[in-house]
């Protein structure tokens, strides 16, 4: 099998992946908002009040929590491969690429670097799809 065809394959499976935890951890978030009669628990919820900023804040970082775990993914395939050498460059090279800085691609293999490009885009769009769901749910909260 060529080499491009596995960094192929492999950044499928890993989009694949993450785009799941990233849905699932999003889906939680969300069902953690309603109560098991389905009335929304935001209603009680003034935005600039303690309880406002403590939410605001819990929901922040379980998102930061959700990409982190994307980025350690990342992080062990480039280990596992042995597309980096040390932890500390594959954490690195996983969150500039993850976070789409994208500084260089000195610290990865050749013949991996395509894996890191696709590590990028989906940065891109989970980044995105999580900013969107802190919207709605800032959104939620002011409209009560």
């Amino acid at each position: 099998m060529s080499q491009l065809l596995v960094q192929f394959i492999l950044s499928g499976i890993m989009v694949v992946a993450c785009v799941i935890i990233h849905g699932f951890g999003l889906f939680g978030l969300a069902r953690l908002v309603r109560s098991e009669t389905g009335v929304e628990r935001l209603r009680h919820i003034r935005p600039l009040s303690p309880r406002g900023v403590a939410f605001t804040l819990a929901i922040v970082i379980a998102m930061l929590a959700l990409h982190g775990l994307e980025i350690w993914a990342f992080t062990l395939i480039y280990l596992g491969i042995g597309a980096i050498p040390s932890l500390e460059e594959a954490l690195y090279f996983s969150t500039i690429s993850y976070s789409t800085v994208g500084y260089n691609d000195t610290h990865i293999a050749i013949e991996w670097r395509l894996l890191g490009a696709f590590e990028s885009i989906l940065g891109m769009v989970l980044l995105g799809w999580s900013t969107a769901f802190f919207f709605r749910m800032l959104g939620r909260i002011e409209a009560h």
